[in-house]
């Protein structure tokens, strides 16, 4: 009997972690979740056939690894941006992805694959220019973030492993991400337009994210940067307008530019304000088929609506 393929991933127990590795598991590999803190870590996550290590120097170097999946990062909606919380965005990105290169280059083999995580705000801010892959980028700090983030999957990358780069945009799942935070003012009537509304939001329902990374590993024609995206996005008034109608609520309320600033400071300006009209052209070059590349559809399926 073939032994199950081995993947190291990172971020097993957040948001997409938690779907990717459940998906992994049914797809027969045998997964490792790197972790700071293993005991927590195995009940965040009850799956039998997970293997939980709080260090890559457990994983000593003779070990055989199909690929490396690297979600990790402290999320950039995790509170008001300063100085401090900067420093914990970059530690737990680009710090965690030099020591996974370094990992791998020590091994006696390298994995094939490695697929790490960015964003979407590689791109900076365009206004209504589409975005695909080899569009070029503005600078922001967000761009900077992610432009690092990348450097770090890359330089260094061992001689026979693929590397991609996932630039992920807003994920749409049932239990996490930016749609919780959405869903209770969206429910009151409250979820209108924040400044503008003409921001583009560049989305993708999380079992989609989670079926294309599972497609990354596999499909060997595919290298670089990746847009983790659904191929509609859609405006922010839009997206307002949609969610409201699978709530049956009315969208009404919105949310002044300048009050988003007061109070989120530069997270708003950032990122809520502003956005990326981005599509995932590499992914739909190479074959992969969305199962949700409408964001109505992709809204019916993650919210738990009363019928």
């Amino acid at each position: 009997m073939t032994e199950p393929r081995r993947l190291l991933v990172t971020g097993g127990t957040g948001f997409i972690g938690k779907v990717l590795c459940r998906s992994l598991l049914q797809c027969g590999y045998r997964v490792t979740v790197l972790t700071r803190n293993a005991a927590a870590a195995s009940q965040a996550l009850p799956l039998p056939g997970i293997d939980f290590v709080e260090s890559l120097d457990v994983l000593g170097a003779n070990g055989l690894w199909f690929g490396v999946v690297n979600l990790a990062g402290q999320p950039l909606d995790s509170g008001r941006w300063n100085s401090d919380r900067k420093v914990e965005f970059r530690d737990s990105r680009i710090n965690l992805t030099n020591a996974l290169v370094s990992w791998m280059g020590e091994l006696d083999q390298s994995p094939e694959v490695f697929v790490s995580a960015s964003a979407t705000g590689w791109y900076g801010h365009w206004h209504d220019e589409l975005l695909d892959e080899d569009s070029r980028c503005n600078t922001g700090y967000a761009q900077r973030l992610c432009a690092d983030w990348e450097q770090a999957a890359r330089d260094g990358l061992p001689q026979g492993c693929r590397g991609c780069q996932l630039r992920i945009g807003i994920v749409l799942g049932p239990s996490g991400g930016p749609l919780s935070a959405m869903l209770t003012p969206a429910r009151l009537g409250l979820g209108g337009a924040m400044g503008t509304g003409l921001q583009w939001w560049s989305w993708i329902q999380v079992e989609d994210l989670v079926r294309l990374i599972c497609f990354l590993l596999e499909e060997a024609t595919i290298e670089g940067a990746v847009n983790g995206t659904a191929p509609n996005p859609v405006r922010q008034r839009d997206f307002a307008k949609i969610l409201g109608r699978v709530l049956g609520r009315p969208a009404l309320l919105p949310l002044p530019g300048f009050v988003a600033s007061l109070v989120l400071g530069e997270f708003a300006d950032e990122i809520l304000l502003k956005g990326q009209r981005v599509v995932p052209a590499r992914a739909l070059a190479a074959g992969f088929i969305f199962d949700y590349p409408e964001l109505g559809d992709a809204l019916k399926a993650t919210i738990d609506v009363p019928r």
